[in-house]
């Protein structure tokens, strides 16, 4: 009997181990944490830009209508007290805090308590100012959300819910 000349091959290569599931999926989570995170900001932030334009009195900064929002939702506060919900310095909220009252819509009177602070509160002008502003900003956003599914309302209302959660975090 004669031998074969072909030599029997040798044994395949072993298959290169595949990536875990675990590293393969965590790096792909995190770049879509990351692109979500960047849409998210951007879209919350045009949004929010959107909606702030729906006011009753434009003359208002952003800024002095949060400032008036703050007191009017709170209720008579301090300037340093208002400058901490804010978070901005006191100075800066005294400029903005100037502004409303020059424009009749935040009175400023001495603390029954203690004579030495000053206590905050809002106008009957900036009341309805306030009222008005959010009726137009509500109005403006619900009637957008008429426009969406059924299901893409849901949706909102779940994100919603963890947007409160992020802001409050």
């Amino acid at each position: 009997m004669s031998e074969s000349p072909i030599a029997p091959s040798p044994p395949a290569p072993a298959p290169a181990p595949a990536p875990a599931p675990a590293a393969a999926h965590a790096h792909t989570k995190r770049r879509s944490v990351a692109e979500l995170s960047h849409d998210f900001r951007l879209a919350n932030g045009r949004l929010a830009r959107r909606v702030r334009q729906e006011q009753a009195d434009n003359e208002l900064t952003s800024g002095q209508f949060s400032a008036l929002g703050a007191v009017f939702r709170l209720g008579p506060m301090t300037l340093s007290a208002l400058s901490e919900e804010e978070r901005v310095t006191p100075p800066s909220m005294n400029r903005t805090v100037n502004a409303l009252v020059e424009a009749g819509l935040v009175n400023r009177a001495g603390s029954a308590e203690d004579g030495r602070k000053v206590v905050l509160t809002v106008t009957d002008t900036g009341m309805t100012l306030v009222r008005e502003t959010r009726r137009r900003r509500d109005d403006w956003i619900a009637t957008r959300i008429l426009r969406l599914t059924p299901e893409q309302r849901q949706i909102l209302a779940s994100a919603t819910e963890i947007m409160k959660e992020l802001a409050n975090s």
